[in-house]
């Protein structure tokens, strides 16, 4: 070997060991701190499940940029994402890989069906488990490792089916998402309007997740001549189950299940005079507080305009939440300790970081926020209603 390349690559070992010291240094300055995510990147709720990461990565930056020391340590946040594709099993592992292989002692699961399979383990696992699903039993099994984030459906239930009932008949069309969370609100649905004097006409749930085409699926409900349609899912797919509902000639309501937003949904339908006689979840653009507003504009400009979802919102809240949580405790790996703060941190959060008013963690381990609103299309456009409101409709 010649002296010059010798001198050269002694020149570069020099090198990538100044750069191996620098980075030791910085590993002992900040601490990097993984936050996983297992949810579907794609397939038919890609759209949905990124939004949701949206949300965690926004919070992540945030906490960042304004700095987080826990136990004397500074901390970075990094949200770990794989993609589960609404699979419950692939989630399961997911959640597995994350704990082991990234030492994340918080993972957040978008779906029901995902959220049920991490908690036959994650206690044993000391994993705790966020978990983005409205269905009320995520957080009444006593699993003490889990935080539910948005409010329970049945918060609506009533309230959707009286608007819908006084408004268009009692005659409904089930044709709900074919997941777990779909299943789980049909079960609570069927009852409650029976219960209410209505009957249900026909039952057909469909694969929001992977079909494309929903054309045989509503026509086979529409054959029962109903006066309403209970569907539901993802945003962009429920948007092609009510146009393809109007274009069969339906002229009934719709009551919308809370994973679809309706602004998403009047996207695939051009428009919300297609949507007429809807009733869902008011969208966090529609809403009026302050810290909503702030929010939303500061979403708008990172994300080129486009507006945040519920999905957006409450997983920055949960995980900016988590980081105050990890301070409070003291600790970034024990999960007990972590689950323990969350109601204090919730609590704690200024304005901008608690865009939809969360105030707190209940007994169960669920997010309480004050007062949900729903949203009712009329006249081709979206107005706000308070869920009390409706409840007293006639």
């Amino acid at each position: 070997m010649t002296i010059k390349r010798l001198c050269g690559r002694a020149a570069v070992m020099a090198s990538v060991a100044t750069t191996a010291l620098m980075c030791a240094g910085a590993a002992i300055a900040q601490q990097v701190v993984h936050i996983g995510f297992s949810g579907p990147l794609s397939g038919g709720a890609a759209k949905y499940g990124q939004e949701v990461l949206d949300g965690m990565q926004m919070a992540a930056a945030d906490v960042n940029q304004a700095g987080i020391d826990v136990a004397g340590k500074k901390i970075k946040f990094e949200i770990v994402a794989l993609d589960d594709k609404y699979n419950p099993s692939e989630t399961a592992i997911n959640a597995r890989r994350l704990a082991q292989q990234q030492q994340a002692a918080v993972v957040l699961v978008p779906h029901s069906g995902g959220g049920f399979a991490v908690q036959t383990s994650n206690e044993q696992q000391k994993l705790l488990l966020l978990s983005y699903t409205s269905v009320p039993q995520i957080s009444e099994r006593g699993n003490k490792l889990t935080i539910r984030i948005p409010p329970a459906f049945t918060s609506y239930l009533n309230s959707f089916i009286k608007y819908e009932m006084t408004t268009y008949g009692k005659k409904a069309a089930l044709a709900a998402t074919d997941t777990d969370y779909g299943k789980v609100w049909v079960a609570a649905f069927k009852p409650a309007w029976e219960a209410a004097g209505g009957t249900i006409v026909a039952d057909n749930a469909m694969s929001y997740n992977r079909a494309t085409d929903f054309y045989s699926g509503v026509s086979r409900v529409l054959a029962a001549k109903p006066d309403v349609m209970f569907i539901g899912g993802p945003s962009e797919p429920t948007g092609l189950v009510a146009q393809q509902a109007r274009e069969l000639g339906f002229k009934g309501g719709f009551i919308v299940m809370d994973q679809a937003k309706l602004d998403e949904v009047a996207k695939v339908t051009s428009g919300y005079a297609p949507l007429n006689g809807s009733i869902g979840v008011l969208p966090l653009a529609n809403e009026d507080t302050p810290s909503a507003k702030a929010f939303v504009e500061r979403f708008r400009k990172s994300h080129g305009g486009r507006d945040p979802s519920q999905e957006v919102s409450l997983n920055y809240t949960a995980v900016y939440a988590t980081a105050l949580a990890m301070k409070m405790a003291g600790t970034v790996s024990d999960a007990s300790a972590i689950r323990n703060q969350f109601d204090k941190a919730v609590k704690a959060l200024p304005p901008q970081n608690n865009p939809q008013s969360v105030t707190g963690v209940d007994a169960q381990g669920g997010f309480v926020i004050g007062n949900p609103l729903a949203a009712v299309v009329q006249g081709g456009q979206l107005k706000s209603a308070a869920l009390s409101s409706l409840t007293a409709a006639k």
